[in-house]
């Protein structure tokens, strides 16, 4: 299993948070698909959507980025530059004037055409590949499970169980996802659930919100906490305590 390891700031804006944010690394499968293709893009394209070039300046312009070593002989760049795999993620085959003007005019093509939709998970996810590759990296994790593990990975171990437990409910219920979204915020089904998750999972109540379609997480926890009430005094009444 071939893979990359790419580091960069969580927030794509670049100026403003680059020494002051958190970073964060993902790992990138490294097949030859076009997933470390789409990692640079996001890093080089990084002052494009931070608004730091104006339309007729080129990428390499801006000095603040890793884009002008890129495009330098390989003997005037630093050793460690693997510019060669970006190369072959494009099929460009040589390091040579012609391969880097070609790299040149592919980046500002995707430039032009660039919506951000495609960097979505670089920016939500912990992991850049295809579904074989995170089955595999998850399974990895489960055998291996330390506390030193990632905690992105941790998370998305969680949330595949999350999801598990919701799809389980969802076809009790014979409800599809628009289904769940239809119904009201409060519906005794959704409680339910989310009492569910609450007690088999180690979701937030910020993700039972969202995924429930329960408006805020503080709605949600009051909705639990009522329903627990309700249980501890049913129980009461039955045994004649109250």
């Amino acid at each position: 299993m071939s893979t990359y390891t790419a580091r960069f700031n969580r927030r794509h804006k670049l100026f403003g948070h680059l020494f002051s944010g958190r970073y964060k690394a993902i790992i990138v499968e490294g097949s030859g698909n076009g997933y470390l293709r789409t990692v640079c893009d996001y890093v080089h394209l990084n002052p494009v959507r931070a608004r730091l070039l104006r339309p007729e300046q080129k990428l390499a312009d801006f000095a603040w980025s890793s884009w002008p070593e890129y495009l330098k002989p390989p003997e005037q760049r630093p050793r460690w530059l693997r510019v060669d795999r970006l190369l072959g993620e494009l099929g460009i085959p040589k390091d040579s004037e012609a391969g880097r003007e070609q790299l040149v005019q592919y980046l500002e093509t995707r430039r032009a055409q660039e919506d951000g939709d495609e960097f979505k998970p670089i920016r939500r996810g912990w992991c850049l590949g295809g579904e074989t590759f995170r089955q595999e990296l998850l399974a990895s994790a489960h055998t291996r499970a330390t506390e030193s593990h990632h905690a992105g990975t941790r998370r998305e171990t969680t949330e595949e169980k999350a999801r598990r437990i919701l799809q389980e409910e969802l076809d009790k219920l014979g409800w599809t996802g628009a289904e769940l979204n239809r119904r009201a915020k409060g519906d005794a089904r959704k409680i339910r659930i989310a009492r569910r998750l609450r007690t088999e999972t180690a979701v937030t109540l910020k993700w039972i919100a969202a995924e429930l379609h329960m408006g805020t997480w503080t709605h949600v926890a009051n909705r639990l906490q009522n329903a627990k009430d309700k249980n501890e005094s049913r129980q009461q009444d039955e045994l004649g305590l109250v």
